[in-house]
């Protein structure tokens, strides 16, 4: 009777679990290319009471035996990297991946970071930087004269002046072997990691990349309904788990009525 308590209080952990991942999902609807999270769930350990094919009599086998599971955990949550809706802003410098891949900035330290998020602005040196700061990489500067900025979908960025049109950098993007391995870090960024591989530089819209939209922006790939759905499910199937234990402390109460 003590191993149904435990059992259920697994399934009450890992479903409130479940909750707490949703949440997250729901909270950024609207981040810009937002990713969201989904649960993997395992099954514990079983104690086998008797195990399978054991001879029952002379040539004679069972064909099955008999074991009772452990409860559940939660093995890992990986990210889905569908493309989110894309969103017209009409600001020249924002911008979105039609496909795989990620922008790279570089953070105070120097080291890298990778993000979605192509809500990009110019700091006072006309750097182009990402909305928290961090300058995209490679760094692309526009001039101080520049009249107005294109994006082409393969990432190479024009300003128009008073002279004339000119080149001023071109966009590089990234992508990973298991993207699901890179580790968030808030602020729409995301760290490399063993289990990511390392990053893979290219030219957006060839091998495998996808193009720049320029004027538009990637919003969440969150679909409400579907989350919704979810919390529905987890909140019944924690109910039904402490309904377990309810049922099981019922038992107990039974047997203690039986010995008084």
């Amino acid at each position: 009777m003590l191993r149904a308590f435990s059992t259920a209080a697994t399934g009450m952990d890992a479903q409130q679990t479940m909750v707490d991942v949703i949440a997250n999902n729901l909270a950024n609807v609207n981040t810009n290319g937002f990713k969201r999270s989904q649960v993997n769930f395992q099954d514990l350990l079983y104690v086998k009471m008797r195990q399978a094919s054991r001879e029952v009599a002379a040539g004679i086998t069972a064909p099955s035996g008999m074991e009772v599971g452990s409860g559940v955990r939660i093995a890992s949550t990986n990210r889905a990297f569908s493309v989110g809706e894309l969103q017209s802003t009409g600001n020249e410098l924002d911008m979105a991946i039609q496909g795989d891949g990620f922008f790279q900035v570089t953070m105070p330290n120097g080291e890298l970071r990778y993000t979605r998020d192509g809500a990009i602005q110019k700091d006072a040196n006309g750097l182009l930087v990402n909305a928290s700061g961090y300058e995209l990489s490679p760094s692309i500067t526009i001039p101080e004269d520049a009249l107005a900025v294109d994006i082409a979908p393969d990432g190479t960025v024009s300003v128009e002046t008073y002279t004339g049109t000119q080149v001023v950098g071109t966009i590089e993007l990234y992508r990973f072997s298991n993207p699901a391995g890179l580790t968030a870090e808030g602020g729409n960024l995301y760290r490399e990691t063993e289990a990511s591989g390392a990053a893979i530089a290219g030219t957006a819209g060839e091998n495998g990349f996808g193009p720049i939209l320029s004027q538009y922006l990637e919003k969440s790939n969150v679909q409400m309904v579907n989350e919704l759905v979810n919390l529905i499910t987890a909140q019944r199937a924690y109910e039904i788990n402490s309904r377990t234990i309810r049922t099981g402390d019922n038992m107990l109460q039974q047997l203690n009525q039986l010995i008084r």
